[in-house]
């Protein structure tokens, strides 16, 4: 069975932008909100992000500005899926060289490799900063989601 688009993985009903979040857990909590919304996952798995952090620190903080928040696979994710809660104002993490975090990825998955093509696709699309600066300074779903379509559909070329 093929793997599921990022586009597919990431709804635009999964895209907010210009989120206030006072700290990082209120940071994972508008990420896992979507997934929520979306039916991705339970409200449990917000809390299971959260207890991650705790136990293992920011390792989410994946790059300059940008958290991939998730945990471990769990009864809480309901199918895989991905949200994209963009931060009005950047929010400490406490990671030592990539805070202050200007998105939050919210990743839902159902086993630990089933996703992971489309993290490679996540990565490099993320990787150009100039199409890493259209997504994060973006503040309309429907257009992040169109630049995320976009990409995916030049790579397939």
């Amino acid at each position: 069975m093929a793997e599921a688009s990022l586009s597919q993985l990431l709804p635009q009903d999964a895209i907010a932008a210009g989120i206030e979040a006072a700290d990082w857990r209120a940071a994972i909590r508008a990420a896992g909100d979507l997934l929520v919304a979306t039916g991705a996952a339970t409200a449990d798995y917000i809390g299971e992000m959260h207890t991650a952090v705790e136990a293992y620190g920011p390792y989410i903080v994946i790059a300059p500005g940008i958290a991939l928040a998730h945990s471990r696979p769990s009864p809480a994710v309901l199918h895989t899926g991905l949200s994209w809660a963009g931060m009005r104002t950047p929010v400490e993490f406490g990671h030592s060289t990539n805070d202050p975090v200007r998105l939050v990825i919210g990743l839902a998955a159902v086993d630990h490799d089933g996703h992971s093509s489309a993290l490679s696709r996540l990565a490099r699309m993320l990787s150009d900063p100039g199409r890493l600066a259209r997504l994060t300074e973006a503040t309309d779903p429907a257009e992040i989601h169109r630049t995320i379509s976009e990409y995916e559909s030049s790579e397939a070329t």
